[in-house]
């Protein structure tokens, strides 16, 4: 329920420019999830969401910033989703819990990672496209330390 929730907020502040705490948990409430105000700030916080200075609306950690950044909330949101990598030739197959890949591949697609050409995410599975067979290992290496492996 919590991977589900936090997908869904993640999918409306992208969406929408939510301001508040109470305007996530309304639009939560018309999905059908049932959150306090202190389970909203937890999201907030385990997802690394931020105020952006130009409206005052949550966005994602890394979003328009800087490379460190984003690499940090890769990193956060690796060790904690990412459950399983395989490599298959010049791809990356990412597993993670249900709800889970979707704010994952968001998190590699923002880190902007040279070996990457790109990212598909599903519900628990992110093929991540590799430039080469090399890299592809790399990747999978990086994955695996991120995932504390």
């Amino acid at each position: 329920m919590k991977a589900r929730r936090q997908a869904a907020i993640l999918e409306l502040i992208d969406r929408d420019a939510l301001r508040s705490q109470e305007q996530l948990r309304r639009r939560l409430q018309r999905r059908g999830f049932d959150a306090t105000q202190a389970t909203i700030s937890r999201d907030i916080k385990e997802l690394g969401l931020v105020k952006r200075s130009s409206d005052g609306a949550y966005q994602r950690l890394g979003a328009g910033s800087n490379p460190a950044t984003a690499l940090a909330a890769l990193e956060r949101v690796a060790g904690e989703f990412l459950q399983r990598v395989d490599q298959v030739q010049h791809l990356v197959v990412i597993r993670t819990g249900v709800g889970q890949a979707q704010p994952l591949a968001s998190a590699i697609d923002r880190a902007q990672l040279a070996e990457a050409v790109g990212t598909i995410g599903g519900d628990d599975t992110i093929l991540v496209i590799a430039r080469d067979v090399r890299r592809a290992a790399a990747l999978t290496r990086r994955f695996e330390r991120l995932a504390g492996r």
